[in-house]
């Protein structure tokens, strides 16, 4: 139940787009009642009548789900915040001016704030971020290790970034949304679990040593995989908070 509401507006997006194509009459009869008093001009173009209502759900979706978080007294995280504050104002753009361009630019701004934030934090004020993320959940890795991972991540997100940008503006808008919906989250989840296997080599060592004073591993996190399970479990918070929300 908490995976659909995670993904919720992200699913919403790619559907109502989708049905918009299928249906481009019905999706300009409503993207006209619905969003006309809104957009520059009042007029929408009949090929962007799908992707503009799929934002206007989006928007809809993740404001009724922060609403409810708040309604329940649940603790919205500060990443949670940011990504919906740049949908409104990305996604409202997009509808205002009835342009693909903002909404496009809003996945590639985001995974680039994401790689900023991690360069500047380690780089001016000597705080590894994916170390402070992880290292909680009972992670322990060299310095070396941390800052590899570090900039690992740094280097996908502006990786990442790149690529919408060159799918998003050399492919068809039918192509991107299926990207942005599904390629992404896809790729983060994948470079998270070669990251995870990379670092149990670490993992490896550490068990090892502390192997003589270690309480006896519980049945479901048995000797043979814990390593991968101990680094996913660490990234896992992180990767659904990026992909669930980009």
């Amino acid at each position: 139940m908490k995976f659909l509401s995670d993904f919720l507006s992200l699913l919403l997006f790619f559907a109502v787009y989708i049905v918009g194509e299928s249906k481009p009459e019905l999706a300009q009869s409503l993207a006209g009642s619905l969003l006309g008093g809104i957009v520059r001009g009042g007029a929408i173009p009949p090929d962007l009548a799908p992707l503009l209502l799929a934002i206007a759900v989006a928007i809809i979706a993740s404001a009724v789900q922060i609403a409810v978080l708040l309604v329940l007294k649940k603790r919205i995280g500060v990443m949670q915040w940011v990504v919906f504050g740049m949908l409104l104002v990305f996604g409202g753009a997009s509808i205002y001016f009835h342009s693909d361009t903002f909404i496009k630019w809003k996945v590639t701004v985001l995974y680039w704030l994401f790689g900023t934030v991690l360069l500047v934090s380690n780089t001016l004020f000597a705080k590894n971020l994916i170390r402070v993320l992880m290292e909680p959940n009972g992670m322990e890795l060299p310095d070396r290790a941390w800052q590899r991972l570090n900039l690992s991540w740094i280097g996908f997100f502006f990786l990442l970034g790149a690529v919408n940008l060159y799918i998003a503006f050399h492919f068809s808008r039918t192509t991107w949304v299926t990207f942005k919906s599904f390629g992404l989250t896809g790729a983060t989840i994948a470079f998270a679990v070669v990251q995870g296997l990379l670092i149990s080599r670490y993992l490896d060592r550490v068990d090892a040593d502390a192997a003589p004073a270690a309480a006896p591993l519980s049945p479901e996190f048995s000797p043979e995989f814990a390593p991968e399970l101990g680094a996913m479990r660490a990234v896992e918070p992180e990767v659904q908070d990026v992909s669930r929300r980009v």
